[in-house]
């Protein structure tokens, strides 16, 4: 048995899989609320305790942060997460740590036709492949070709600058190198960077506030609540808002796709994509990708799926801790 993690800044999921055959076959899932707990090990006592305690033969875990020699700090949580301590606590000689993005990479290959949301048929090629993701923070990947299959690769491309493509923008770099200093694209193209537009364009007196919404704020996530008052169209400002978010989200990945040379496809991950398909399927984040001058053609053949699966960066941590498996059985 393996047990698998996707540990995100929001919520840690959790799984235990069987390896029969090369296929994975989930046995128990749960989902945690990541900033209720001090770290992952009292996540992983808590969901291996309830499970009866079953004996694991390996394990891998998504950490939605850079990991370097084995240990990762996590950007968006108080954590250091260590593959040595989670070895001695599941009694292995060693546990996988990996970056989310390459987890969710390592996961498109589980995935049906019907788990993905088409935003360009596009014209695809042999070659490369890449990620990228919002959620309480920006991620990307690349899946590189080597002949044969994608070998995921992880990147930290969610912290490269935010890069403004109009005077609207430029005006919200203005206003987040006061409030920041610094201006990643994570700043911008996340849960909190919906937001920080949402409260730039409240800080120019774009549109009143509306109160329904401000009142909402205080009773749910409030990038959620931006959100979904979009998609129903309830307030100016946060229209607005869920414009620009979806215009730079499009702009910074066809930069990824050209970074990479991303001719087999670009997909989109991350949670939330998913919840605003519909938007994403208006058109605005295509033009926005797409509107790279001289190699406009290039992107306009790149496929763009947005990955429905929400559980797909688990799925990949476990296809890695199941490769784990069967090498230690075949030694």
């Amino acid at each position: 048995m393996i047990l698998a993690g996707d540990i995100g800044g929001t919520k840690t999921n959790l799984g235990l899989f069987d390896v029969a055959g090369g296929a994975l076959r989930p046995r128990n899932q749960q989902s945690f609320p990541s900033k209720r707990y001090e770290g992952l090990e009292s996540i992983v006592d808590e969901f291996l305790s309830a499970a009866d305690r079953p004996s694991v033969d390996a394990a891998c875990f998504g950490i939605a942060g850079p990991v370097l020699d084995d240990r990762s700090v996590t950007p968006n949580l108080p954590w250091v997460v260590k593959s040595e301590s989670l070895a001695s606590q599941l009694k292995l000689d060693s546990v996988a740590l990996i970056n989310d993005l390459e987890a969710t990479a390592h996961g498109i290959a589980e995935l049906k036709p019907d788990e993905f949301a088409t935003l360009n048929q596009g014209d695809p090629d042999v070659g490369n492949a890449a990620l990228i993701a919002a959620g309480t923070g920006m991620g990307s990947a690349s899946l590189f070709w080597d002949g044969h299959r994608h070998i995921p690769s992880a990147s930290e491309g969610g912290h490269i600058d935010f890069a403004p493509r109009d005077q609207l923008e430029t005006r919200l770099l203005q206003y987040l190198l006061e409030k920041y200093g610094h201006v990643s694209v994570e700043r911008v193209v996340s849960g909190p960077g919906l937001l920080n537009i949402y409260d730039f364009l409240r800080s120019t007196g774009y549109a009143k506030e509306d109160p329904i919404v401000v009142q909402r704020f205080a009773q749910s996530d409030p990038s959620s609540v931006v959100a979904n008052a979009a998609l129903a169209n309830e307030c100016q400002l946060c229209t607005k808002a869920l414009d620009v978010f979806v215009g730079v989200y499009g702009a910074v990945a066809g930069n990824v796709a050209l970074l990479l040379k991303a001719t087999a496809g670009v997909y989109i991950g991350g949670g939330i994509a998913p919840k605003i398909v519909e938007k994403l399927k208006d058109g605005t984040f295509m033009k926005a990708f797409t509107a790279k001058g001289r190699l406009a053609s290039l992107l306009e053949a790149i496929p763009v799926r947005v990955i429905m699966n929400d559980k797909t960066a688990l799925l990949g941590a476990a296809r890695v801790a199941g490769r784990q498996s069967a090498n230690r059985s075949s030694v």
